[in-house]
């Protein structure tokens, strides 16, 4: 048994537990699968780019330089279709592919990142024989392959932070709060790369915990190495975890693990990502002198301001702002964003912050963990806002604020913020009382921005659901409405229950009443 000489006891994982967090895993699951099915084909996030880079590689095409890749125009044609012809009258891709051959105009960016989950998704095509498939049912497919790897993001989340806050209730709190970010949701049920990058994050970030909490076998400390190449295999979002796990594994056993030992274990570690995931960035820093070359550049060249004008901070600070905390919490669609509100996603954002900032950091005996796990979100705040930057003063529009790309910290992201919501509720009855309200207002924010989306891309933004809504859904929907309402009903009951659970756990006990934590 390794201890980190805290005070704290880890408490036994009970049956009930092990059941309301199988509970709240496949009710996300479902959840993920009703985005899938809600959220119209091309309206995620950059999801045309990402399906016709998947069916490139099916076809056999090459992955060539960023900025060289341009969109099918079968791909093209399929979107078309779909606001244009009756669904009953859809082409299965063989059709497209014959029909529109060759490629359109339109640059594909994606080969500015690995090829990685293009390659997984293509698998998937080639598996189901794609080319016979109708178009829409195709690209469910590889909506089915992004849910399925993202649906025990709530077991990692739950067994992190129980690890951190050594409290059971706050580790199902932890699952619950992935319901209250719809955009995470429509971004994992989408056709994306960002799915992949949010299921080995997640892994790393359950393993850095462990490190941090007491678990110093070498085991721990390959699989971090082994989850860390994966990760940075997928797409560049997972490179600031170099330095996070760096960090992690030099400082997880101070005090118990010799500095020599901890230095080894931190070269193997980086190491063995290296050999897993490194090619990809060192091919790019040997064909094109940088690791991450931008595929935007033919959509988005350098340009200056016009005269009399220049870049202000205030600008900066106003669009980053507004657009990171919509694209956050909850803005699917591209041709016309749905938001579930401007006031609530910075309200949100506000209050997070807030909690955070004013307690996550006090004296406590998970202090230094948390400032630790604070640090993967903090360099992807710092990378993204100096990209922001640079794009604005190099081509005068302020881009590359997605909240979407801090999703690979999301696990951390809780961890910090159950550490602070527990803090902020002093004493057992007042933690009760925060956590029994958290747990009715997380999953209320996910089904509210569920109604926001539904209704604005079904419904003519109308609320609740009409006939013609229904209507709708029936023409152009991949499933008939049905199946839908059964899947958001099993949701809302698997939701239902972990709630009941959170609420029927007994309060913690003191943290000075605890001893230490184990390996457990």
């Amino acid at each position: 048994m390794t201890t980190t000489g805290r005070r704290d006891t880890l408490p036994p994982t009970t049956r009930r537990e092990r059941v309301a967090v199988a509970v709240v895993t496949v009710a996300f699951g479902l959840w993920l699968l009703v985005w899938a099915l809600v959220v119209p084909v091309f309206q995620a996030p950059d999801e045309t780019a990402h399906i016709d880079a998947t069916v490139h590689l099916a076809i056999g095409a090459p992955w060539v330089a960023p900025g060289e890749m341009h969109v099918l125009n079968a791909v093209q044609a399929a979107a078309a279709q779909q606001t244009t012809v009756p669904k009953s009258e859809w082409s299965d891709f063989a059709e497209l592919l014959g029909g529109a051959p060759g490629e359109s105009s339109t640059v594909d960016q994606m080969t500015q990142h690995p090829p990685t989950a293009y390659l997984v998704g293509a698998l998937a095509l080639k598996a189901v024989h794609f080319a016979d498939l109708r178009w829409d049912h195709a690209v469910l497919v590889l909506r089915l392959v992004d849910v399925a790897a993202v649906t025990f993001l709530p077991l990692l989340t739950w067994a992190s932070v129980r690890r951190v806050t050594r409290s059971p209730r706050a580790g199902l709190l932890g699952a619950l709060a992935l319901f209250a970010v719809p955009q995470l949701a429509s971004i994992a049920s989408s056709v994306s790369n960002d799915a992949p990058v949010m299921l080995f994050a997640a892994v790393v970030v359950w393993l850095a915990v462990r490190l941090l909490t007491g678990d110093h076998r070498w085991r721990t400390t390959l699989g971090l190495g082994v989850a860390l190449g994966a990760l940075i295999w997928i797409k560049g979002t997972g490179l600031p975890a170099i330095p996070f796990v760096a960090l992690v594994v030099l400082v997880a056993g101070s005090g118990v693990v010799t500095l020599r030992a901890r230095l080894v274990r931190t070269v193997a570690t980086l190491a063995l990502a290296a050999a897993i995931g490194a090619w990809w960035w060192l091919h790019n820093i040997v064909a094109y002198g940088r690791v991450q070359p931008n595929g935007y550049t033919a959509m988005r060249p350098p340009k200056d301001f016009p005269p009399g004008e220049h870049p202000t901070l205030g600008h900066f600070l106003d669009v980053s702002w507004g657009t990171l905390a919509r694209t956050f919490w909850g803005s699917p669609g591209i041709k016309a964003q749905v938001s579930i509100g401007d006031v609530l996603t910075s309200l949100l954002t506000i209050v997070a912050l807030v909690v955070v900032v004013v307690f996550a950091f006090r004296r406590a005996p998970e202090r230094r963990v948390v400032a630790v796990v604070a640090v993967f979100p903090a360099l992807l705040i710092g990378i993204q806002t100096y990209t922001s930057a640079h794009a604005y003063l190099t081509t005068t529009e302020v881009a590359a604020t997605q909240g979407r790309y801090y999703f690979p910290a999301i696990v951390c992201l809780i961890a910090v913020s159950a550490v602070a919501w527990r803090r902020l509720a002093a004493g057992p009855v007042a933690r009760t009382r925060t956590a029994v309200g958290l747990a009715v207002a997380l999953p209320v924010i996910g089904f509210y921005g569920l109604g926001v989306v539904s209704s604005w891309f079904w419904n003519a933004a109308r609320f609740p659901v009409t006939p013609a809504g229904v209507a709708r859904y029936v023409a152009l929907g991949p499933v008939p409405p049905a199946v839908v309402a059964v899947l958001v009903v099993l949701v809302l009951v698997g939701v239902v229950a972990t709630v009941v659970q959170v609420v029927r756990m007994p309060a913690p006990a003191r943290v000075a009443d605890r001893d230490r934590v184990t390996t457990a």
